[in-house]
């Protein structure tokens, strides 16, 4: 499906995920407001391309509109025209916290359950991912004086 895939971005190997989330940096240069919006549209449109797949038992590598999703959350903490470093930060934070599963990032992956707690999974885990890196960015940035 196309939307899971990100019109097949999801199919790169290697790394999909990766790949998912790269393709949606360039989001940072319309500013914080649209890239909390992209998010959370993905986010909504990826939770319903899931729904409609037969494997939505299980999180299918190619499926990568989560981590667009949780991407352009992390990168909403962003200024209008952070700097690439920033840009590169928000990246490397939300792809760590995606791969590592700390906390509450693990415990969205790991729900079983019926088909709705399974989709909501497979979404769920990348957008706490996003909103965690987001924090940690709004800090840093404080840290540093605001700047981006």
């Amino acid at each position: 499906m196309a939307m899971a895939s990100l019109l097949g971005i999801g199919r790169l190997r290697p790394a999909p995920g990766t790949w998912g989330s790269m393709a949606v940096l360039p989001a940072a240069l319309l500013g914080p407001g649209w890239c909390l919006a992209l998010g959370i549209g993905f986010a909504l449109a990826g939770f319903w391309a899931v729904w409609r797949l037969p494997e939505a038992r299980e999180d299918p590598a190619w499926v990568v509109a989560d981590e667009a999703a949780g991407q352009c959350l992390a990168l909403s903490a962003l200024p209008m025209g952070a700097s690439f470093w920033w840009i590169l930060a928000a990246f490397a934070l939300f792809r760590t916290l995606d791969i590592l599963k700390p906390g509450p990032i693990g415990w969205a992956d790991r729900m079983k359950g019926g088909r709705m707690r399974r989709c909501l999974s497979v979404m769920l885990d990348d957008v706490l991912a996003g909103l965690a890196a987001a924090a940690a960015l709004l800090v840093l940035r404080l840290a540093a004086g605001g700047g981006a």
